[in-house]
């Protein structure tokens, strides 16, 4: 046997689901901070425009927040996004990694990069600016390739 449900009743269950979002979004709000640069990265000219375009918002401490980034379940999934590229590489604590550290992550970079993964996929929809160009790709794997 089908059910069919009212229009009455999908009306009420849609806002129930709304409120229910909304109770979420207070009852598990996620940071949104941006620590101080204590180091930031020195690159070329041109790589830093790159950087800042494409990378800032998850790899540095100047991280831009836009409206969604504060709205459950978005808020949660931008939050951990950050949280993880700023522990993978942040380039606003440059400073604090040695030598060997910086030349690994500077070459990690130019690999994510080249290879498609950086920046994430779904990033770009709604940040069509970060989108890399091949003169960017290039730019940055000739970068990401020279010694300190």
């Amino acid at each position: 046997m089908k059910y069919k449900l009212s229009k009455q009743l999908k009306w009420r269950i849609c806002i129930v689901g709304a409120v229910l979002f909304g109770l979420l979004s207070i009852l598990f709000p996620v940071e949104h901070t941006n620590p101080p640069v204590i180091g930031e990265i020195e690159a070329p000219e041109k790589v830093m425009a790159v950087l800042r375009r494409a990378c800032y918002d998850c790899h540095s401490n100047e991280t831009a927040w836009p409206w969604y980034s504060h709205v459950a379940p978005m808020s949660w999934l931008v939050s951990d996004d950050v949280k993880v590229g700023r522990a993978h590489m942040n380039f606003s604590e440059w400073s604090s990694y040695n030598d060997k550290q910086k030349n690994h992550k500077r070459k990690e970079c130019g690999e994510e990069v080249e290879e498609g993964e950086m920046p994430l996929w779904f990033y770009l929809p709604l940040h069509p600016e970060a989108d890399l160009s091949q003169e960017d790709i290039e730019l940055i794997l000739a970068w990401s390739k020279s010694e300190l």
